[in-house]
């Protein structure tokens, strides 16, 4: 009898846990892809009609060109692929050393422009071996930096707080999301303003490049040094420009890594909730059979007894800690259980985070 309740409880306690989390799974992904069809039908709205009359004006244009000059269609499409090969080479030599090493950036910073890439079989070879080490060393050394410059903000707030007399002066998760944004925004609108002086853009259009940059999207409509030989006359334009591009990443990574912590966090929190319920819930259940301390002992040797079984059950596991995935089944569970999950696990990493990064 107390082992077919007991059996009841870890079920149906087990079966409301995985219920939470496929619930917040599934509604992830419903927001994602709604967020992605809202994104379609503004694109859609804002830019088709401006594609279609520039389409149309650039068709005009070619066909009173062919008109005029009696260009064939063979010669016109060579003229077209003339045109496109030559672009990168207008800007200067692409690959000397200062340009190579501006390429090297782009691919480590995952920002890829396309505005110049690799044609030998060897240079495509040795760029997809070099980004394979390269793009994740790129990350560990912005997530450092990040977590480097969370720590300094922290500083920063709680000396300010105690020089304001403020009650709490500890730094929040908000404060240092607060101020890495706010650096963020210098580091984007000072970037826009020497872009915009350079290299003659708006200063809109140095916003708009200086935040693809930084998100690392990089589409390539705007690329810097690729004006007036850049990369060979203006080394100090140069180094100002690799400079901003790795520095901005790093504050950027700091502000995604406290928004992607917090996002852990609030996770954590629920798990460690639904845990907790589940212990109270299982408490409640069991405190009107009235056994001893022998019988509840024997009836957790019955539990704990399968061999499938590899931990015990106390507080500082999971609801449900048994192993058993396929064959013989312990408690007759069924094999929906992820042996590797322990929500304390979870709630341990996430707080150990939490402490790293502040």
């Amino acid at each position: 009898m107390l082992l077919e309740r007991g059996e009841s409880i870890f079920g149906v306690l087990i079966h409301c846990t995985m219920k939470r989390q496929n619930v917040r799974t599934l509604s992830l992904v419903v927001c994602t892809f709604t967020y992605l069809l809202i994104g379609a039908a503004v694109f859609d709205s804002l830019e088709s009609q401006t594609e279609s009359r520039r389409w149309e004006f650039l068709q005009t244009l070619k066909n009173n060109f062919v008109k005029k000059y009696n260009v064939s269609a063979e010669d016109y499409r060579m003229m077209e692929i003339v045109i496109i090969e030559n672009k990168p080479h207008k800007a200067g030599p692409q690959w000397k050393f200062a340009g190579a090493f501006y390429f090297a950036t782009v691919v480590l910073a995952m920002i890829g422009y396309g505005h110049s890439t690799p044609v030998t079989i060897g240079g495509k070879a040795f760029c997809m071996a070099y980004a394979m080490v390269g793009i994740p060393l790129g990350l560990v050394m912005f997530q450092s930096i990040g977590e480097r410059l969370n720590k300094f903000a922290s500083v920063i707030i709680r000396r300010a707080k105690r020089y304001m007399h403020c009650n709490h002066t500890e730094a929040t998760e908000m404060n240092l999301m607060l101020a890495t944004g706010m650096l963020s925004s210098i580091i984007i609108t000072t970037g826009a303003a020497v872009f915009s002086r350079y290299e003659g853009w708006s200063y809109f259009d140095s916003f708009y490049y200086c935040f693809v940059t930084l998100t690392t999207i990089g589409f390539g409509d705007y690329v810097a040094l690729q004006n007036d030989q850049a990369l060979m006359n203006k080394p100090g334009y140069v180094a100002l420009s690799l400079v901003f591009i790795l520095f901005g990443l790093a504050v950027v990574a700091a502000s995604i890594n406290l928004l992607v912590l917090r996002f852990m966090t609030m996770q954590a929190e629920e798990a460690k909730r639904d845990e907790e319920d589940a212990h109270q819930k299982l408490g409640s259940s069991n405190q009107p059979l009235n056994y001893d301390a022998e019988s509840s002992y024997n009836m957790k040797g019955k539990l704990l007894g399968n061999s499938n079984c590899c931990t015990d059950f106390d507080d500082n596991t999971s609801v449900c800690s048994c192993t058993c995935l396929g064959g013989t089944r312990c408690l007759n569970h069924e094999s929906f259980v992820d042996a590797d999950y322990h929500p304390t696990d979870i709630i341990a990493s996430t707080l150990s985070l939490k402490r790293a990064s502040v």
